[in-house]
């Protein structure tokens, strides 16, 4: 892939997404999930022709999921002649020239969650407040999708803390709102909330961060917050705040 701009883009987080030269393309359903299911792979984008096309047709006679798979590659866009998907007799892969933005992301991953953390460019973090393909609900994308959101939500945390260390209180917020977004009911999400309003000295925001939290725990769950997120607040009231 070029180290500059590659003309190929390939969106998956926030829904599907492809383009060419800027332009927006079209492939058909069964294109869209070949080209994720590629991006997914454990070879970042190489995979067992075989395997990829079980994957995608696993209720289908090994070859006619074969068939399937060569059909769907023969009606891929291939805008002035460059393949997005280029396949030999015994693997296929991503063209060289496709960024993915779903690898960019997990390099943000990577770095957040490896430490020391050092406060990440507000457009890394805004690749990590978007679901993988929200919307498809494909059993062999399930696994997947889930592992990416939660290592997301602990990257959004962590930077979350590194922003409020450095005192970028605006940014750590809206990243701890991120993670509250993408899991409602996840303390240390609301948490990360409440210690940037605290080291902001936004004491009523804090109280109001937390009743929000407890009540829709109560609602959801019958549970009450941990008395580790109790402690935080506490002190605002003089006492411990009752479950």
């Amino acid at each position: 892939m070029s180290s500059s701009a590659p003309l190929g883009r390939l969106s998956l987080l926030g829904g599907f997404g492809l383009s060419f030269a800027e332009e927006p393309l079209s492939p058909s359903a069964a294109g869209q999930r070949l080209l994720a299911a590629l991006a997914l792979g454990h070879g970042r984008g190489r995979a067992p022709r075989q395997a990829v096309a079980e994957r995608l047709w696993p209720d289908l006679p090994a070859e006619r999921a074969a068939a399937q798979l060569r059909s769907v590659m023969w009606r891929l866009p291939r805008p002035r002649g460059r393949a997005f998907v280029v396949a030999d007799a015994g693997s296929v892969r991503l063209g060289d020239e496709v960024d993915v933005d779903l690898w960019r992301a997990e390099e943000v991953v990577d770095r957040t969650l490896a430490g020391p953390v050092e406060p990440p460019p507000s457009a890394d973090l805004a690749l990590l407040a978007l679901d993988l393909l929200p919307t498809w609900h494909d059993p062999w994308l399930a696994v997947v999708q889930e592992s990416h959101r939660q290592r997301r939500l602990h990257a959004l945390e962590r930077a979350s803390e590194a922003l409020r260390a450095a005192g970028r209180h605006s940014e750590a917020l809206t990243t701890a709102l991120a993670a509250v977004l993408c899991e409602p009911l996840r303390e240390s999400a609301h948490r990360s909330v409440i210690e940037v309003h605290l080291a902001e000295g936004n004491h009523a925001e804090a109280l109001r961060q937390f009743h929000s939290y407890r009540r829709l725990l109560a609602a959801e769950l019958g549970l009450p917050p941990s008395p580790a997120i109790r402690r935080l607040v506490g002190p605002l009231l003089g006492r411990p705040i009752d479950a």
